[in-house]
């Protein structure tokens, strides 16, 4: 195929060689802008599911909103550090 169009193309070396540039510069823009665009709604790229259903959580939930104690905007987690707060002691 490559040879085909090799043949076909017009001139000497260097218009074959601008000339296969050329096409290869049009048939990448072609992609780009039209063929991806087009078939990107098609692809499951954006279809991330992991885990079983029994374990796979609402997307939409808010983290800690089943804690009475947390409002909206409250971090269900410390932002300081990664170690829990200290448990009070049974003396």
């Amino acid at each position: 195929m490559y040879g085909w169009i090799w043949r076909k193309l017009p001139g000497g070396l260097w218009g074959k060689l601008t000339g296969s540039i050329v096409l290869t510069a049009a048939v990448g823009t072609l992609l780009w802008y039209v063929v991806f665009p087009w078939a990107t709604p098609l692809l499951p790229f954006d279809d991330v599911q992991v885990g079983t259903e029994q374990t796979q959580q609402d997307p939409n939930a808010v983290p800690g909103a089943d804690d009475p104690g947390l409002g909206p905007d409250d971090i269900p987690y410390s932002t300081h550090s990664n170690e829990p707060a200290p448990s009070p002691s049974n003396r």
